[in-house]
């Protein structure tokens, strides 16, 4: 499949410093942030610094480094953001039918309290 990237949406507008974010943590490859409208004590968006449009974008084109990088970054969130005794929700729209508002690849994650159900329609 092919990914057409749009560098005027807000995370690369972000990325370029443009807008201001609350960083939770930067790597060479990956940028934490926590949401401005958060739905959870803890909602942080985890986003690659590279130009991909979706997880499965990200999935079949990032380099091993970025990859790395990238999960990496995630687990060391769960851990100073304190999520994984109580548990935590990870989320990633992708399109259309994901209602993807963003087109540039993101983690919602989410804790701190219970969540709820996935899905209620």
């Amino acid at each position: 499949m092919s990914y057409a990237y749009d560098d005027t949406n807000i995370f690369a507008m972000i990325l370029r410093g443009d807008i201001p974010n609350a960083t939770v943590t930067e790597t060479d490859h990956s940028l934490a942030f926590r949401d401005i409208n958060p739905q959870a004590p803890v909602h942080v968006l985890l986003i690659p610094k590279g130009a991909y449009v979706t997880i499965d974008d990200f999935a079949a084109n990032a380099s091993v480094e970025e990859t790395a990088d990238f999960w990496a970054t995630f687990a060391s969130i769960i851990e100073s953001e304190g999520l994984a005794p109580g548990g935590f929700r990870v989320i990633s729209n992708a399109g259309e039918h994901g209602l993807q508002e963003v087109p540039h690849f993101h983690l919602h994650i989410l804790g701190g309290r219970s969540l709820g159900p996935i899905l209620t329609g």
